[in-house]
C-alpha cells in the first residue's frame, strides 16, 4: 500500500528567509521576479508564479503558505473534466490538456490556493504540486522547499510519521506550542500540516460549519447535484471536442512527417 506523503511545518523554526520560495521557483521554472499585485488578488503573495509564500505576522512570526494537498480535495471534486487529480501519494496535480478554464477549483478551494495565469495567452491554473513529477521520477527525495530550508522548519515524510513527530514536539515542549495540529482533521485532513506558537486561523483554518472535520467533497456534491445536468453535459462535450481536435492534430503531424519522408525518398531515388 502506497503511503500518503506529507509536509510538517513548524512555524517556531521559520526565520522568513524565503529560501523555500526561491527553491520552488527554480525547480518549477517559475518567474524569478514576482509580477505586480493585480486588482482583487490575494494579499498573501501567492500567484501563478509563486506557489509558496512567507506571511509575516506580528512579533517576528513567519508562516509559510502553500497548497495543503487535502486528503479529500474539493478542487478535484468540483472539476467537471478531471483536470485536477489526487495521486496515490497524496499530491494534487493538474493536467492542462484537460482543463476547460471554468476555474471552479479556485472557487472550491477553502484555502484560496489555486491561481490563474491571467496574463498568459494559453492560461493554466497553477499551484504547488508537492514536486510530484520530480519525486515520481526519482530525481529528488523530498520537495525542493524542504531541502532548501536552513532551519528544518519544514520536514517531509509519510503522513503518519509527520503526525507522530508533531505530537512528540507538542508533548516535549507544551509551553512552546499551541496544543493543536493544523490540518490533522479539518475538512477531512490535509497532507501539509502545521504546529505553531500562534494561531493559524488566518490561513483559512477557522473553526466553522464550513471547515469542520467533514471532507468538503461531501458538501460540494450536495450542492452540485442541484446544478442542471446540462452543465456537465457541456463539460463532457467540450472535453470530447478537445480530444478529437488533439487527435486530428496528431494525425496531421504524423501525416506531414510521412509525406516529408516520402518526398525525401523520391528525391534520393531520383539522384
Amino acid at each position: 500500500m502506497i503511503q500518503s506523503l506529507s509536509i510538517l511545518t513548524d512555524t517556531t523554526k521559520c526565520i522568513g528567509c524565503e529560501e523555500c520560495v526561491a527553491a520552488c521557483k527554480r525547480i518549477n521554472g517559475l518567474r524569478t521576479e514576482d509580477p505586480p499585485p493585480r486588482a482583487g488578488g490575494t494579499p498573501d503573495g501567492l500567484s501563478a508564479d509563486r506557489w509558496t509564500t512567507i506571511i509575516r505576522r506580528p512579533a517576528n512570526h513567519f508562516v509559510r503558505k502553500q497548497c495543503r494537498h487535502c486528503l479529500s480535495p474539493a478542487c478535484v471534486s468540483v472539476c467537471p473534466v478531471g483536470a485536477l487529480q489526487k495521486t496515490p501519494e497524496g499530491a494534487i496535480i493538474y493536467d492542462k490538456r484537460l482543463c476547460m478554464g471554468c476555474r471552479y477549483c479556485m472557487l472550491g478551494c477553502p484555502y484560496g490556493i489555486p491561481h490563474y495565469e491571467w496574463s498568459a495567452l494559453a492560461p493554466s491554473v497553477r499551484k504547488c504540486t508537492l514536486c510530484y513529477p520530480h519525486l515520481k521520477a526519482g530525481t529528488i527525495s523530498e520537495p525542493a522547499c524542504v531541502t532548501a530550508c536552513p532551519t528544518k522548519a519544514t520536514i517531509f515524510g509519510p503522513r503518519d510519521g509527520m503526525l507522530a513527530e508533531a505530537r512528540r514536539r507538542l508533548s516535549a515542549e507544551p509551553a512552546k506550542y499551541l496544543e493543536r495540529i493544523w490540518g490533522e482533521y479539518q475538512v477531512g485532513g490535509t497532507s501539509v500540516i502545521y504546529i505553531s506558537d500562534v494561531s493559524l486561523d488566518f490561513l483559512g483554518w477557522q473553526e466553522s460549519r464550513f471547515l469542520d472535520e467533514t471532507p468538503l467533497p461531501e458538501k460540494t456534491w450536495a450542492t452540485l447535484r442541484l446544478v442542471p445536468a446540462e452543465f456537465f453535459g457541456v463539460g463532457a462535450l467540450m472535453a470530447g471536442l478537445y480530444w478529437v481536435i488533439e487527435r486530428r492534430r496528431k494525425l496531421a503531424r504524423l501525416s506531414e512527417g510521412t509525406s516529408a519522408e516520402g518526398n525525401q525518398g523520391e528525391a534520393d531515388h531520383g539522384e
